[in-house]
């Protein structure tokens, strides 16, 4: 629900960003706004929400009357979850397709792929997934609808130390993955700051499936944690392997947790466990509550 209602408000961005600073817009009855996401592969749950989200704005956007008149068309590519495919995308959408501006959902890794394509072309950029602060320095065409990873670390680091009351914990990181190895920093640097202890900090790389050697490795330094700044595939899988090893610490994450998938694939064995998300479904907030009724009509 988080990847639908952030699209949602990506899509206001770019389409106000179009509408004050690009005069190309002009020659057209519609409105090209490009988009980049996960539709196949391990982070396909995010891609599909958020292109569900960009399309309900969409129509809301049109059936207001469009921008000053002219109607909003998205065209989606998919980056299989590969930022050399993502690449590929945004270079084919900005200089082939004559989009406008461009939207995604895709991780951080696969959007500094993706950004300096935009920002060359002086071209609006928003991402609505990436959290690593990296993306949005990367010029003034770059735009984010989410939080950042100093945000959510420094969060899940104090909730760890001062709600949970836990005193050591250890890291699974994926090396591969921009927004994983920041996370793990911003974690490590607040929960020691808390006088927490970082016990281990093991590494795995996306597309892995194997993950007892590192859980080993973590348990034998008796952590009351473990914090995986991953996403919810390989987290998933993490969970059942600790789980069949008989581990007891709990399990930390981040927004990458944030998919139905995650519990669909860990079952019982993600029980227990925290992450940090940026939609709660408890919220009273008028304009979450007017996206859901939307969305479910």
């Amino acid at each position: 629900m988080r990847h639908l209602l952030i699209a949602l408000f990506a899509l206001g961005i770019a389409a106000g960003t179009i509408a004050c600073n690009s005069p190309g817009a002009n020659n057209s009855n519609e409105i090209l706004i490009g988009e980049v996401e996960a539709l196949t592969g391990s982070e396909a749950a995010f891609g599909t929400s958020t292109h569900k989200g960009i399309e309900l704005a969409i129509e809301e956007v049109n059936a207001a009357g469009g921008i000053k008149g002219r109607k909003l068309r998205v065209l989606a590519l998919d980056d299989q979850g590969k930022p050399d495919e993502a690449a590929l995308a945004a270079t084919k959408l900005i200089t082939q397709d004559k989009v406008l501006a461009v939207i995604s959902g895709s991780n951080s890794t696969r959007c500094l792929a993706m950004v300096p394509i935009a920002q060359g072309r002086h071209l609006p950029f928003v991402a609505t997934g990436a959290t690593n602060p990296k993306v949005t320095e990367q010029g003034d065409y770059i735009f984010r609808t989410t939080f950042i990873d100093p945000f959510q670390g420094v969060v899940m680091a104090t909730f760890t130390a001062k709600t949970l009351g836990l005193k050591k914990v250890a890291i699974l990181k994926d090396m591969r993955s921009d927004y994983s190895i920041g996370l793990a920093e911003y974690f490590s640097r607040t929960f020691k700051k808390e006088g927490g202890t970082i016990t281990s900090e093991q590494t795995y790389s996306f597309g892995e499936v194997d993950f007892k050697s590192q859980l080993t490795s973590m348990v034998a330094t008796r952590p009351d944690a473990i914090f995986i700044p991953g996403y919810y595939t390989e987290v998933a899988l993490v969970a059942r392997q600790a789980h069949e090893l008989g581990v007891k610490a709990v399990l930390l994450g981040a927004d990458g947790w944030d998919s139905p998938k995650l519990k669909e694939i860990a079952g019982a064995a993600i029980a227990g466990g925290y992450f940090s998300a940026q939609y709660s479904p408890e919220s009273q907030d008028p304009q979450v509550l007017k996206f859901i009724k939307a969305f479910k009509t």
